[in-house]
């Protein structure tokens, strides 16, 4: 069961950076209307000395710093306690697993996640470790920090939460819902710069419209992401019976 409004609860050393994006547009507008909340939480607010130190040197040597994992710990810990539920913990890093659409789906479904949003070299080992910390990735390159990739992970989620999208119906066509890539869009002018629409799309034909936008979707997977494609049609084969 979902509880009655999904929490988005960021630990960063930035906090200023909140709501940002997440405040305006589809986010934003959710937000106002109390469909989700969003809380920025500064980690330093948990160091333990007048400096306020929230870093040390890295053991073994190297040039950056890492987040000491008492401080972490304890930032989480507050989170935690001021929550009021079991929130998921997400570590953003680029060490995670590569979020796909089915784990935003499913935290979407939950009670909303706490994301821990990483600087530096990142955090110490040990608190991953011991608060089971799930590690995330949204690709294949590096940021200066998990706080970007916080408020990407969070607006896919929030987006699937009822009530924020008008047409619900409208997320079970896009990109990686069915395993594909989603199908293009065309709009008027039916003709531009001597570009036409697709006659199908113009047919008002619904049954040869879908038929078109699967076509399409399967070949723009099968063109740009090989890896979606065999997991599409190894999906496929097996709904089909090809493989017990």
């Amino acid at each position: 069961m979902r509880s009655a409004r999904w929490q988005a609860v960021v630990l960063t050393l930035f906090p200023e950076m909140f709501p940002g994006p997440l405040g305006v547009s589809l986010a934003g507008r959710a937000l106002e209307s109390g469909l989700w909340s969003l809380q920025a939480r500064d980690i330093r607010a948990s160091a333990m000395d007048k400096h306020k130190t929230v870093d040390d040197s890295s053991f073994g040597g190297g040039t950056g710093l890492v987040m000491r994992p008492d401080v972490v710990d304890a930032a989480i810990g507050a989170a935690q306690a001021e929550a009021g539920a079991d929130l998921p913990l997400i570590y953003l890093t680029p060490r995670g697993r590569p979020l796909a659409q089915a784990r935003v789906q499913a935290l979407a479904e939950g009670p909303g996640a706490i994301v821990l949003c990483g600087r530096y070299e990142g955090i110490d080992q040990r608190v991953i470790e011991r608060r089971g910390i799930e590690e995330v990735s949204l690709g294949d390159f590096v940021l200066s920090g998990g706080e970007p990739a916080a408020i990407a992970l969070i607006d896919a989620c929030v987006r699937l939460l009822p009530g924020v999208i008008g047409d619900a119906e409208a997320l079970a066509e896009e990109s990686f819902e069915r395993g594909l890539l989603e199908y293009p869009h065309f709009t008027r002018p039916a003709e531009w710069q001597g570009l036409k629409v697709p006659e199908v799309l113009l047919s008002g034909h619904h049954e040869k419209i879908q038929a078109w936008r699967l076509a399409e979707a399967e070949k723009t997977t099968r063109e740009r992401r090989p890896d979606l494609w065999s997991r599409y049609q190894a999906g496929r084969q097996q709904s089909q019976g090809y493989v017990s």
